[in-house]
């Protein structure tokens, strides 16, 4: 990694149709890169509503192909403000085959990589199933200008194996774009347990691998269409150092960037303290590639 690296996570509302939405992440970009940043975060799928909450034909509609006409914008922007910028785009592959993916634009407006969501939910309003193809780029860092990503979306975050993965493949940070909220109907106790649940299990990453972590979530209501609860996104974007320290966080209310200052070095110190890579008993976890140990 850059011995020392802005990096920049923009927490934004998503609700607005996708030229607005695209021109807001555009111009949050600007202000990053006024502000040096070298690295921007975008929340996941921010081009559009969160169509996932029904399922519904017409929403593959909004799918593109990358690289496509949003993705050719973002790396005009990553090449214009000589940035690196990490985006989710609703992919369609080939004709019946959608994945959620995050492009990753290197400074001179190349794709560096892209990373497809391994963990797809189907939950009551997340009924991403229907929508997206699991992942096939297995868990791999992608190569920038700053250093090695380890990209991962959204309900991949809930997984220490992903986390481990692109840690070992030499992921010098972690990154989660994110589309996460509560159900309006939930009490405001299990609110609170279920974010407490995503901070804590994403700084827990951070801590067993000892790099930072970066997690942008997006914000504000989002009505459902087939007239369900909608969700709540919560926002609480955070950026965490190698021992799951909050460098930097939101609220669950407005709409902001977040910056924070990342270092290799840092990383390093961390892992000779804590080794945990080195007394990993990788002669007894075998057991991990099962379903379940009968």
């Amino acid at each position: 990694m850059k011995n020392s690296l802005i990096a920049c996570a923009v927490q934004q509302s998503c609700n607005s149709g996708r030229e607005r939405n695209l021109a807001y992440s555009l111009q949050q970009i600007e202000l990053a890169a006024q502000q040096q940043a070298d690295l921007v975060v975008l929340p996941e799928l921010h081009l559009d509503h969160y169509f996932c909450q029904s399922e519904d034909t017409a929403c593959f509609d909004l799918a593109q192909s990358i690289p496509g006409p949003s993705s050719f914008v973002l790396a005009e922007a990553a090449k214009t403000h000589n940035i690196v910028i990490v985006a989710t785009i609703f992919e369609k592959r080939a004709p019946g085959l959608y994945h959620n993916t995050a492009v990753v634009f290197d400074k001179d407006g190349s794709i560096a990589g892209t990373f497809r969501k391994m963990h797809i939910p189907d939950d009551p309003g997340f009924y991403e199933k229907f929508y997206f193809t699991p992942g096939d780029l297995g868990f791999t860092p992608i190569s920038t200008s700053i250093g090695k990503l380890g990209v991962l979306i959204c309900w991949d975050q809930w997984y220490p194996e992903a986390a481990r993965l692109m840690a070992l493949a030499g992921a010098e940070l972690l990154i989660y774009p994110t589309a996460i909220g509560w159900n309006p109907y939930d009490d405001p106790l299990e609110k609170q347990r279920q974010l407490d649940a995503w901070i804590t299990i994403q700084r827990s990453h951070a801590v067993a691998n000892g790099i930072p972590v970066i997690s942008c979530n997006r914000i504000g209501f989002e009505s459902a269409p087939d007239q369900g609860s909608g969700i709540d996104f919560w926002g609480n974007s955070f950026i965490a150092g190698p021992q799951g320290e909050i460098i930097t966080s939101a609220d669950h209310m407005q709409d902001t960037l977040l910056f924070a200052t990342l270092t290799a070095s840092r990383s390093e110190q961390v892992r000779q303290i804590w080794p945990f890579l080195r007394d990993r008993r990788i002669d007894n976890y075998a057991d991990l590639v099962r379903r379940y140990i009968d």
